[in-house]
């Protein structure tokens, strides 16, 4: 802009005005060269730029050769600034252009005041909208950041709850059997190889998931092998089976009739069975479980109780670990409820009742206090 100015300051004699001296290219510069800090201080560039232009008009200089200046010092201040400064910096620049008509003597001075009030609001207006956008942008990445933190923690409280229902079950399972294994060893060491045998199943099923868990985890890869499917309400006999070995009789009850059942509902389902179980093989002691299904022409119904006379204070759900936490926050996520508490009869009971239709899973869980 200031070598724009300067070569149209040469042209001053041409258009009936001085030419351009030492003092009116310090002014032009003045005027012009500030412009490159208007980020930092937009209206002291403004202020300066604005006051040269105002010595330079007033020494009697062709007044056009100094509106480039201000009017991106009037931009910058209007897509930095409030509104109301940009106004107040508008009428200034506005204020000099009449000036620069009264000094003139132009016998055109509603022209004058025309250009004045059309170009300052026009790098207002656009200066505003600049403003607008640039806030507009960073409340979107500000969005944008939060949805991605938000993702990344539930992502990593799913695969906590993961790791909980492989690790807790399986570790269970083989804590028992350990223990039964060194106390039966040797007085009958044929009991003690069926412990060491079902240790050496649980754990295997435990390092499958577990590697299932972390395939799930790495990238897409067109050329892995495919990947084998989480646990479904199909597998639960094997589940039954492996706590039957771990020491609670467990008994299973299907009432209505079995029906595929979408993916995350099964896997809820089987989730929770797990769960319930493993709390049960944990802190019922002496005790016989029971699992029952229901399916409903909407929901399935899912139904742990066990008889158990065990720690039933670390097993009440406001004190409870996270798998208790885990459990209702698989409800919530499939739009079921869970009840889980100790019986009237004594004993355990987990309930949860799923919605088996899409429009059942939008309704959400049912607050605690509705329970």
């Amino acid at each position: 802009m200031a070598v724009v100015a300067v070569l149209l300051g040469r042209e001053s004699r041409s258009q009936g005005w001085p030419d351009l001296d030492a003092r009116a290219y310090a002014l032009v510069a003045l005027a012009h060269l500030p412009v490159a800090l208007r980020g930092r201080r937009p209206l002291v560039v403004f202020a300066v730029v604005e006051a040269a232009a105002t010595g330079y008009i007033t020494f009697g200089y062709w007044p056009v050769v100094c509106t480039f200046g201000a009017m991106l010092a009037l931009y910058t201040v209007a897509s930095l600034r409030p509104v109301r400064t940009a106004l107040v910096c508008a009428a200034c620049m506005s204020a000099v252009w009449v000036y620069a008509g009264v000094v003139s003597h132009t016998p055109s001075m509603a022209s004058v005041l025309g250009q004045a009030l059309l170009f300052s609001s026009v790098l207002v207006w656009f200066g505003q909208l600049a403003r607008r956008s640039a806030e507009l942008t960073r409340r979107l990445r500000a969005e944008q950041a939060e949805r991605a933190r938000r993702a990344v923690a539930e992502e990593r409280g799913r695969i906590a709850r993961e790791l909980h229902d492989v690790v807790a079950h399986h570790m269970s399972v083989i804590s028992v059997q350990a223990g039964l294994a060194r106390f039966v060893l040797d007085s009958d060491p044929t009991k003690a190889r069926g412990a060491l045998g079902t240790i050496a199943d649980t754990s295997g099923e435990a390092l499958e998931e577990l590697r299932r868990m972390l395939q799930v985890l790495r990238e897409e890869d067109p050329e892995a092998p495919e990947r084998a499917p989480m646990p479904t309400l199909a597998r639960l006999g094997e589940l039954l089976d492996r706590v039957r070995a771990g020491g609670l009789p467990v008994d299973l009850a299907v009432e209505g009739t079995e029906r595929p059942l979408p993916p995350g509902t099964e896997l809820c389902a089987y989730r929770v069975v797990q769960e319930a179980l493993t709390n049960a093989l944990k802190h019922a002691g002496p005790a016989r479980a029971r699992v029952e299904l229901s399916y409903g022409a909407h929901e399935l119904t899912v139904r742990v109780s066990d008889d158990g006379r065990g720690a039933i204070p670390a097993r009440v759900p406001t004190r409870g670990g996270h798998g208790l936490i885990g459990m209702r926050e698989r409800a919530k996520l499939y739009g079921g409820t869970i009840s889980v508490g100790p019986r009237p009869a004594g004993g355990y009971e987990v309930r949860l009742t799923l919605p088996t239709s899409a429009a059942g899973r939008g309704r959400g869980a049912v607050p605690e206090a509705e329970r």
